[in-house]
């Protein structure tokens, strides 16, 4: 702001003389502007007039006092300094300790004996600085701009006009220096040129429109059911997405299942009102199930319909769909985008026909359709029964051992292509899979086929497995099951969904890995052990035989009768494990035990068994027979070889109804009961 250096030598030159008659001024006691004005010397409106070129004394007095005689704040206000050079003069002036004026009588000249007059040319017309303030308030946001030199209280007004509130019942926050009276000049702040606040009233309750707003946010974390229906292909689509999801996003989502890209669909159903780029919270759709229906728009000009409607579903990323979507138009296949091949019919045939009769034909069919989709470079799945896999896998020398990888297929997954195309054909994860895995594969597509593997998961890996099965949803699919086989049982290791990497699968096949060769290693050190006891025994029969030919045929006939008893203990064994694995399973099936004090009527019943000793439970008087009948059979005794009898009078409660309750078989609120082996 300063015409020439001379002009600012001389400026800085005189406010060093006045600040000097100020500091003796304030240590005199001559503290106010009329101490100021009567004492003769007005240095303090005369440094101002001189460095910012007010020539009226009451325009500077002014200035002063709306920065609380903060002579640096008042130069400042009104020419802004760059790189501080007027601050770091004033404050070195104000460090060097200041001699008193040699005479008073001095005061008495005009300004020009302290500073020389300046032409008039010299003289810079000043501009008000502005400040831009950005406040907030609700759902709404008001800009204002007002000069420096205001104070708290216009900024009020100005927003009072806009926003419709009473400055009464306004409160400005945001300030830096804490909350201020309408009183305080901004420019004493020292405001950046930019400044947010906000606006809080209490004592006024939200408006209806407010109201509204906070509706349309809870709405954006609900989940809308979209039930569409794609009238080409005759098929519905259930699919939920958060209120938060934008119409547009719908729409490349559901590409991926129809297989027609966003700019060919036509769509029934979007209220008239709603555009692409809405979330569902705010088109107005229905919640919380809404009806569309699609189909491919009709265009003369679309040569490449028949290669786009056979493309294989991928999952695009928000940001990379309309990239995708253009590439068609300029040439390029959306297969040929993600490195896959396409088929040459219209539809994708199934991975695995409904109903078939025979597991090995299905695993055939589910092979063939997987190489056409995906390429020839695929794990290698293993063609039979599921009882066929374990038995390659689980059951060999140790050292061949393998894990079973078993994995589930469902076309109506938005995964499915992406974990086929990027993982499960992925060359890292393929090798390691056919060195280390017997690979399984299933389509669960169609009920009928999800519910003859459940079965078979049942009687192969237990209930449990085909219940965590189960509960997967569509969207979770496809799964990878690693099971590892045990000596009594074959274990779950780990369930991998589909919404997985490639380096994360990796990962997890590796440590299921790691598990499994802690196991093998036992495995082998326990075969190795047979194997000798085994080699020296058969080198002591081929010694015995030698030496005692005659009593060969004996020994043979002892050898027989060990052999035939191993396998009397083996069908013993086995018939031990599976009344083990049915008393487990009643166990885990039996309700909790309730508490002794509840609502409901608790039966305490005490069952002395043929050994002497007595299971003690609590049952709710509404539990039904079977639970005891299944109580005592976890126990080891079921209700096939045993019956329940009651002390006095004798009743054999295994007799009864097992649908009745103990109520009404009187077994309340105590009793005591005993076991006895049926004949």
């Amino acid at each position: 702001m300063f015409v020439c250096n001379e002009l600012a030598c001389r400026r800085y030159v005189f406010l060093a003389d006045a600040l000097s008659k100020v500091t003796w001024l304030h240590s005199t006691g001559h503290s106010d502007t009329h101490s100021v004005v009567n004492a003769g010397i007005k240095p303090i409106t005369l440094v101002l007039s001189a460095c910012t070129g007010i020539d009226d004394i009451a325009e500077a007095i002014t200035l002063l006092e709306l920065n609380n005689w903060d002579l640096v704040a008042a130069i400042n206000g009104v020419i802004p300094q760059e790189n501080g050079i007027l601050q770091r003069r004033v404050n070195q002036v104000q460090a060097t300790p200041a001699a008193p004026p040699a005479a008073p009588a001095v005061a008495s000249s005009s300004s020009s004996a302290f500073c020389p007059a300046l032409p008039s040319r010299h003289i810079v017309e000043r501009q008000p600085r502005m400040l831009n303030f950005r406040v907030e308030y609700r759902q709404r946001t008001v800009e204002v701009v007002i000069e420096e030199g205001s104070v708290v209280g216009e900024i009020k007004q100005i927003l009072e006009t806009e926003l419709q509130v009473p400055v009464s019942k306004m409160q400005l926050k945001g300030w830096k220096s804490g909350d201020l009276s309408d009183s305080v000049v901004l420019q004493s702040l020292h405001l950046p040129k930019n400044n947010s606040l906000y606006v809080l009233t209490p004592e006024i309750t939200p408006t209806a429109s407010t109201s509204q707003n906070s509706v349309l946010q809870e709405s954006l974390n609900q989940n809308f059911l979209l039930v569409i229906s794609h009238r080409e292909a005759q098929r519905d689509y259930n699919l939920n997405f958060p209120g938060s999801r934008t119409i547009q996003e719908v729409k490349r989502n559901v590409s991926d299942l129809i297989n027609i890209p966003v700019r060919h669909q036509q769509w029934e159903g979007w209220p008239a009102s709603a555009s692409d780029s809405m979330t569902l919270a705010a088109s107005g759709i229905s919640y919380p199930c809404h009806h569309l229906s699609v189909c491919r728009r009709s265009s003369p000009a679309n040569t490449r319909e028949p290669t786009e409607e056979c493309a294989d579903v991928h999952m695009v990323s928000d940001s990379e769909g309309d990239d995708f979507e253009d590439a068609s138009e300029f040439g390029v296949d959306e297969s040929e985008m993600f490195g896959m091949g396409t088929s040459t019919g219209c539809r994708k045939a199934p991975l695995m026909p409904e109903n078939t009769e025979n597991e090995v034909d299905a695993l055939l069919h589910f092979t063939a359709e997987f190489t056409t989709r995906y390429g020839e470079c695929h794990p290698v799945f293993f063609i039979g029964t599921l009882e066929a896999a374990s038995q390659e896998a689980f059951y060999g020398k140790a050292r061949d051992r393998k894990l079973l990888a078993i994995y589930l297929h469902n076309d109506e997954s938005v995964l499915g292509n992406v974990f086929c195309s990027q993982m499960m054909c992925a060359d890292s994860i393929v090798s390691y899979l056919s060195q280390n895995f017997i690979t399984w594969a299933w389509d669960v597509t169609k009920e009928a086929n999800k519910a003859r593997l459940l079965t078979m998961c049942t009687r192969h890996f237990g209930s449990v497995v085909a219940q965590t099965i189960r509960t997967y949803k569509t969207d979770q699919f496809p799964l990878l099951l690693i099971v590892m086989g045990k000596r009594t049982s074959n274990e779950v290791l780990n369930v991998i969904q589909g919404n997985t990497t490639v380096d994360e699968l990796m990962m997890r096949l590796m440590g299921a890995m790691e598990i499994f060769t802690a196991q093998q290693q036992e495995d082998i050190k326990d075969e190795d052990e047979r194997e000798a006891r085994e080699m020296v025994k058969r080198e002591q029969d081929e010694a015995y035989q030698l030496s005692l030919e005659a009593d060969r045929k004996k020994r043979e006939a002892q050898e027989r009768e060990q052999a035939e008893q191993l396998r009397l203990q083996q069908i013993q064994k086995e018939a031990d494990d599976e009344k083990e694995a049915i008393r487990l399973s009643l166990e885990h099936a039996l309700p909790p035990e309730p508490a002794e004090e509840g609502g409901e009527p608790i039966s305490k019943l005490r069952i002395r068994t043929p050994s002497g000793e007595f299971l003690v439970r609590r049952f709710l008087g509404s539990t039904k027979l079977q639970v005891l009948f299944d109580f005592v059979a976890s126990k080891g005794y079921p209700w096939e070889d045993f019956k329940l009898l009651t002390t006095f009078p004798r009743r054999n409660i295994t007799q009864l109804d097992p649908a009745s309750s103990l109520l009404e078989a009187k077994l309340f609120p105590q009793e005591t009961l005993f076991l006895e082996a049926k004949e």
